[in-house]
Formats: C-alpha cells, structure tokens, sequence
C-alpha cells in the first residue's frame, strides 16, 4: 500500500507554493521530482569520498568506485539483464539511442531497413533518419490509429527480410500508449533484425526484466524515476556489444594506446570513455533503492488508479478532448479544450499552481496525425493525489471562463 502522506514528506519541493498557491506537479512525463534521499547522496559524495573512479590507489578513490560500481549491480538486480557489464552508463536515453544509431553504422547496407512507429519522441526518430542518411538505409514507420495505438497488422506489412533494426517506445510520452513491444520483438527476432526498446516512460512505472524482454537494446533515463538529470543506461546484449565499434574515444576505454595502433577494453568500458558523472551514478542507485523500498507492484497500482479518476474527473470539464485513448495506458492524460490554444490554458493553470506540459512534447509527428499543434499533458507519479487532480479539474474550468 501506499503510504500517500509519508512518501510526500520525502519530497522537499512538494512543500513549496508557486504563485501563491500549493505547487501541483502533474509534469512527470518530463522528469520526475527527486526525494531527499537523493539529493543527500549527491552531497555526500561531493562531501565526504570526491574523486575519480578507476584510476587511483588511494582511499578515496577506491571508495567512489565502490559507490560507483554499485548503482550498476543495483540496476542488474532491478532489469535483470544476464550480466553487469551489458550496463553502459550514458548520459540518458537520448544518448543510449545515438549510441546504437552510429555504432551500428558498419552492419547497415544501403538495401536495408530501419523500422520505427509513429508514436516515437524526437530522440528515437533523428538518430535513425541521420543513420539513414549515412548508409543510403530506408526507414519504415509504423501508423497509429485514432486511439493512439500502434497498428500492429501494418507493422506485418512492413517488416521483412530487409528489416535489420527495429526501435520503437515501451510507453508513448505523448499518450500513455503501452505499445505491445514483446509482439514487436519476436516478430523482428524472426526475421533476424535487432530491437531497441526506448524505456524512458516505462522504467518509472512497470517493471521491466530485460531478459524476459529478450530486446537486444534498452535505454532508460535516471531523472524520469526519481534520480538526477545527465544520467541513465543503456543495455545491449553482450554479444552485439562486443562486435559494435566505440562511440567515444579516450581515457577509461582503452587496453592499450600507442599511436600506431589502439585497443579497447572490455565491456562495459569500452563504451564508458573519459570521468564518468559519479555522483548522478551514485545518486541514480538510491532512487533504485527509494523505488523497491515503496515497491513498483504498489506504485503501478496507485497510479493505475489515480489515472482512472483523473481520466473521468477531466472530461467533467466543458469541451475537453482526451487524445490517446488505447485500453492500456501509462499515468499520462494528453488533452486539450475545444478551441482554445493550449499555451494559453496552460499559463492560466500555472498561474492557480498546477504544472502541465504544454506543446508537442517532443512528438511533432503524433500532433500532426491528430491535425493539432499541440497539447496539455498533465503525467502523473505515485506521490500525486486525486486531491491534486481536483484542483487540476477546477483551474481548467477557470481558464475556459477566462478564455471563452
């Protein structure tokens, strides 16, 4: 069970008012907010062990690289992956993704295929159009429908023999469309193409078993679960690990460096050159910890049900549309209100203390399926309340007074 009023005292920012009234944080979809926990463990680390990892002998250093070298063996006891060094440390889910994109550049033919779907953010469309660009590769998209879901029997259509890498999003930042990415796997798997799977939205919500999974890519991003900014992972199955090319070069990645010739080191070095962000590392592990403490079943739970009410709360409100309406959906209501342009609803809501995303979120191609320049996204996380989404209700019902 969620314990609703203690997990919001873990929240400093939760305390503060903006505008004069209790902040309401429904932009979770962006990134989430942090616990103190967390924040306790970046000062610490700047406080008490500061130094490089890897590299020294003395006792600091060796204490920040078990600190280090922890959060790694907690993400493999959280995704399960079969082994800890097919964890890469990136900077976050944009970066894993141009990771693969350009790393994969030797294996992709012009003949080739690239598949990805419509309900794609901006980061895992550009970096296969740019591979695209590089190799003379087609790239395919799978359709939406009106719901927001993936149609699947296109998605049939247009996977083949050509097919050498499928990429889609575990859950739509736009909508809260849970896409059916175990069907998205095996069907790739026969045709013997890879797939990488985009977990930014899913990590915070669902768990995930990269081995049940069986995705040969995932990438996940710290901030959107509770950690900080500029840090995240990528996981890739070790065989295809060891046969992609560096991304980076320099310090950390070596085995051995002369200027006639240069070799790599082993996974996950390899791909973790220069100082690695150590105190996001670290801190990234305790909101893993924060996370099993509270329990992903009870969190998946809470927020399954705050997403119902608020879903049947929000069309209380006259002329509001709700976009992305598949059956299985994340914490994620994507909505906008008769004619009114939702930059202008948006910065009335803030002003009654409510944060929602305004815009295309990233996503220009699903606004442009939908014929709209954008919308109001209010993303929920388990340390928001059905009271919040009243308040939510009752600022819209305000703003199309002032707008209408």
């Amino acid at each position: 069970m969620i314990d609703i009023d203690k997990i919001r005292a873990d929240f400093p920012i939760l305390k503060q008012l903006v505008n004069g009234k209790p902040l309401v944080y429904f932009d979770n979809g962006a990134t989430s907010q942090k616990p103190q926990v967390v924040i306790d463990a970046i000062t610490n680390y700047y406080s008490n062990i500061n130094s490089n990892v890897h590299r020294g002998v003395h006792t600091l250093s060796q204490l920040a690289t078990d600190a280090f070298e922890e959060t790694r063996k907690k993400i493999k006891a959280h995704f399960n992956p079969a082994h800890e060094h097919e964890i890469i440390f990136t900077r976050g889910t944009t970066e894993g993704i141009n990771l693969v994109a350009t790393a994969v550049t030797p294996f992709i033919k012009k003949t080739d295929e690239i598949i990805i779907s419509g309900l794609e953010h901006h980061s895992n469309i550009v970096p296969w159009q740019l591979l695209c660009e590089r190799t003379g590769a087609k790239l395919k998209v799978i359709p939406i429908n009106d719901k927001g879901e993936l149609e699947m029997d296109v998605f049939e259509e247009l996977i083949s023999n050509q097919t050498k890498i499928v990429a889609v999003n575990h859950i739509s930042n736009a909508l809260g469309t849970i896409n059916p990415v175990e069907e998205i796997i095996e069907k790739a798997h026969k045709v013997g193409a890879w797939v990488l799977i985009d977990g930014a939205q899913s990590c915070p919500h669902m768990r995930v078993d990269l081995q049940a999974l069986d995705c040969d890519f995932f990438t996940c991003s710290a901030h959107k679960m509770l950690g900080p900014t500029g840090i995240g992972f990528l996981y890739g199955k070790e065989d295809i690990l060891n046969a992609l090319p560096p991304y980076h070069g320099g310090g950390e990645m070596i085995k051995e460096c002369n200027f006639e010739k240069t070799t790599y080191a082993e996974l996950p070095h390899k791909f973790e050159a220069g100082t690695p962000n150590i105190a996001d590392v670290i801190a990234f592990g305790t909101a893993i910890d924060y996370i099993n403490k509270i329990g992903l079943e009870h969190i998946e739970a809470y927020e399954h049900d705050l997403l119902n009410y608020a879903t049947q709360a929000l069309l209380n409100v006259p002329g509001l549309k709700i976009y992305g309406t598949s059956a299985k959906k994340a914490s994620v209501i994507s909505f906008n209100i008769a004619d009114l342009h939702p930059y202008d609803v948006g910065s009335i809501v803030d002003k009654l203390g409510v944060a929602v995303r305004t815009g295309h979120h990233c996503t220009q191609p699903i606004m442009d399926r939908f014929a709209i320049p954008g919308t109001l996204r209010a993303s929920f996380a388990f340390y928001n309340t059905k009271q919040e989404v009243d308040v939510l209700v009752n600022a819209l019902q305000k703003a199309v007074m002032m707008l209408s």
